[in-house]
């Protein structure tokens, strides 16, 4: 990644070479279209090119297929409100919803993915906190460990949170908002 970052046009290519046909198949099954499906492909791979040098990507495959499947979501939103432009049942408010809606199930399955690579006590404890609403105490007895170690659990899960959203200013909203639905 980091001879891509300094755009090195091999880097790229061979980047390109290896993902290029898996990612067309996850844009394909959720678009169903091959020429949508190629075209999301394409500015993906054009996004990654333009913003190499301000990206900081721990997992190529896993960046991209995200990258991916957002890009298709969005296109799905964007066919959807031209439909309803058309239809003359216009009203942005709704629109603009139904995109967040798209983008906060997206960030969802994201940050889900992120906690299901968490060692097994920190993913156990991270749900039982943000998903069931239980406290540190609360945690400590269900699982018989010392609430000092609960807590370190719940703390390792949320900086890996952190780190891997790469948004110190997003991440705490985005959370927010998914767990206190």
């Amino acid at each position: 990644m980091m001879s891509l970052r300094e755009g090195d046009n091999t880097a790229f290519t061979e980047i390109y070479n290896r993902y290029w046909k898996k990612l067309l198949a996850i844009a394909y099954h959720h678009s169903g279209d091959k020429t949508i499906a190629e075209e999301i492909v394409q500015e993906v791979f054009i996004g990654l090119w333009n913003r190499r040098q301000e990206l900081y990507i721990d997992h190529v495959a896993a960046y991209l297929a995200t990258a991916v499947r957002l890009a298709v979501f969005k296109q799905y939103a964007r066919e959807k409100r031209r439909a309803e432009i058309k239809a003359a049942v216009t009203d942005p408010v709704l629109s603009s919803w139904d995109e967040e809606k798209i983008y906060s199930r997206f960030q969802q399955q994201y940050i889900q993915g992120i906690v299901e690579q968490l060692p097994e006590k920190c993913r156990l404890v991270f749900r039982l906190s943000r998903e069931e609403g239980l406290s540190i105490p609360e945690i400590a007895q269900k699982l018989g460990i010392a609430e000092k170690t609960a807590e370190a659990h719940l703390t390792k899960a949320l900086r890996e949170l952190r780190v891997k959203l790469n948004r110190p200013y997003l991440w705490a909203a985005i959370l927010l908002d998914i767990f206190h639905r």
